[in-house]
């Protein structure tokens, strides 16, 4: 009788031919079983549009980028974080085009030129709220954000007697937990429509004017700086042009809806319609 020895050898190749011929019968047994090509479409397609009906909904916080609104009013925003040099020229061209803006103001800003806040005030200009101290606020929980707002309103009181009921993000970043903080202190978060990216200081006054009036709407937010680079050139311009236009400058709270509201995927505000 015939011996037959397995060595470790034998064995790990005999396992790998195990292996192969399982792996190939199973393999066979799949494609057996296997729709054709139409039974697969109908089998993923509802797959497909439930992902496609859910993802949609989710829902995410949104600042009004600009108002749904026919009547040609439109408002002009202007950021104060740095420097104040051309806030005279700023405060005289709206005076001569009886124009009202919505000045954000920064606590920095507020800290180093009290003076003007109280002008911007007096002059009867709206005053917004832009933060204490200009922080990346997406990176902060909704304790510290509120307290940002209400440190800088709390200067904002002492110089004008007033608080502010809006809130632009620094550097206009936000996310749910931002929005969510501001709402809940009471603040309306404004982005705009319209930038003039007049920080940029190769930015030409007609670009600026290009860029900004060529698509000009009814409830568009116009983003400027006090102190952009152009502002000089390209503001009485883009005052000017827009009120030929038939464009009626209004402050941010003019501008926005009463009664119900929502913000679309767009950013835009609308009047909330009624079942």
């Amino acid at each position: 009788m015939p011996i037959i020895v397995l060595t470790k050898k034998n064995l790990l190749i005999a396992l790998a031919c195990v292996a192969l011929l399982v792996g190939g019968l199973f393999l066979w047994l799949r494609l057996r079983e296997a729709p054709k090509t139409g039974e697969t479409a109908s089998v993923m397609a509802p797959v497909e549009n439930y992902e496609l009906n859910v993802l949609p909904m989710k829902s995410r916080e949104l600042p009004v980028y600009g108002v749904g609104r026919s009547d040609d009013r439109i408002a002009l925003t202007i950021d104060a974080a740095w420097d104040a040099d051309k806030t005279p020229f700023i405060l005289d061209t709206l005076d001569k085009y009886n124009v009202k803006a919505t000045f954000f103001l920064c606590g920095v800003w507020v800290k180093q030129y009290p003076d003007y806040v109280k002008e911007i005030a007096r002059r009867g200009h709206e005053i917004g709220n832009h933060s204490l101290t200009h922080p990346h606020m997406s990176r902060m929980d909704s304790i510290a954000i509120q307290k940002e707002l209400s440190d800088l309103d709390d200067m904002l009181q002492e110089l004008t007697g007033k608080r502010s009921t809006l809130f632009r993000a620094p550097f206009g970043e936000y996310n749910d937990t931002v929005i969510k903080a501001a709402h809940e202190a009471g603040y309306e978060v404004i982005q705009w429509s319209r930038d003039t990216v007049d920080w940029k200081q190769d930015r030409s006054a007609q670009t600026i004017l290009d860029g900004v009036l060529k698509k000009l709407q009814s409830g568009d937010i116009i983003l400027c700086h006090n102190n952009g680079y152009k502002i000089e050139t390209y503001l009485p311009v883009l005052i000017e042009t827009a009120q030929q236009k038939g464009f009626t400058f209004v402050t941010v709270s003019e501008l926005l809806l009463s009664g119900e509201t929502s913000i679309d995927n767009n950013g835009i505000q609308q009047a909330r319609k009624r079942p």
